[in-house]
């Protein structure tokens, strides 16, 4: 199941389907199903004022069930933040979302963030790739993703993310509980700097050391591990990365380098 480039670089670039830029249109003037009477309202809290985004991530920001909207309910706030950002100042590229986030200030955002980070919600079993992998993929991914490759100066994917892959607060995601079309795009979008992040850009980085097959084994291993019981993100790295690697969205990562 080795892919090319040409298929990493679609999966950067593929639209979602146009029901659900209708659906948010319709939510904008029913934002519950007693809205529409008069005289009625609905309860002011973030639940209700981020409709918008659960249209798309899935009720409680579960994750979208097309494979390339991703669950937001219990990363870290400060990542969360980051891609809000990200969209809003154009390191990221998906039209809807920037005229989603564009008027809103700072402390809104953050306040979006906080409240999908809070949520401690069950993950779904992971889903297993519709065609057969094999083996030989399967474990290449699993040797990028927990011990790296030195001979290309490629980091493990848990140096950074976490020792059980959930992430790290509070600037660092998990890996896992993530469907293989999402990592695919967005391993893609980093390869074809479609995807960028504060500079240093550490991901950015890492992923110009890898081929294309690299980058779907890694996938594909991640996209059918299933979380731990203990899903949270970790509270610190267990170890400072060490120089060269900076990340400027998760300076905490290289804390106590000189």
């Amino acid at each position: 199941m080795s892919l090319p480039f040409s298929f990493l670089r679609l999966e950067a670039q593929k639209t979602p389907p146009l029901f659900f830029l209708s659906l948010l249109v319709i939510l904008f003037f029913l934002v519950s199903p007693e809205v529409g009477a008069q005289g009625q309202s609905f309860k002011d809290d973030m639940a209700e004022r981020t409709r918008a985004c659960t249209a798309c991530h899935g009720e409680q920001g579960r994750a979208g069930p097309d494979g390339y909207y991703p669950r937001l309910a219990g990363k870290p706030a400060g990542y969360l933040f980051n891609q809000l950002k990200n969209f809003q100042e154009g390191r990221r590229h998906y039209k809807l979302m920037t005229r989603l986030v564009d008027p809103l200030s700072d402390a809104y955002l953050q306040e979006m963030a906080n409240y999908f980070a809070k949520l401690n919600l069950p993950y779904a079993p992971a889903m297993q790739p519709k065609e057969r992998v094999s083996d030989r993929i399967l474990q290449h991914g699993k040797k990028l993703a927990l011990e790296g490759d030195s001979s290309r100066g490629v980091p493990a994917c848990n140096t950074c993310h976490g020792t059980q892959l959930t992430g790290i607060q509070a600037h660092v995601p998990g890996l896992l509980g993530l469907p293989l079309d999402y990592l695919n795009a967005q391993l893609g979008a980093w390869q074809t700097s479609q995807r960028k992040a504060r500079t240093p850009d550490c991901m950015r980085e890492i992923v110009k050391q890898l081929e294309s097959e690299d980058l779907v084994a890694v996938a594909t291993w991640l996209s059918t591990q299933n979380m731990p019981l203990n899903s949270s993100p970790a509270l610190q790295i267990s170890e400072p990365l060490k120089a060269p690697w900076r990340c400027g969205s998760a300076p905490e990562l290289s804390k106590g380098q000189p």
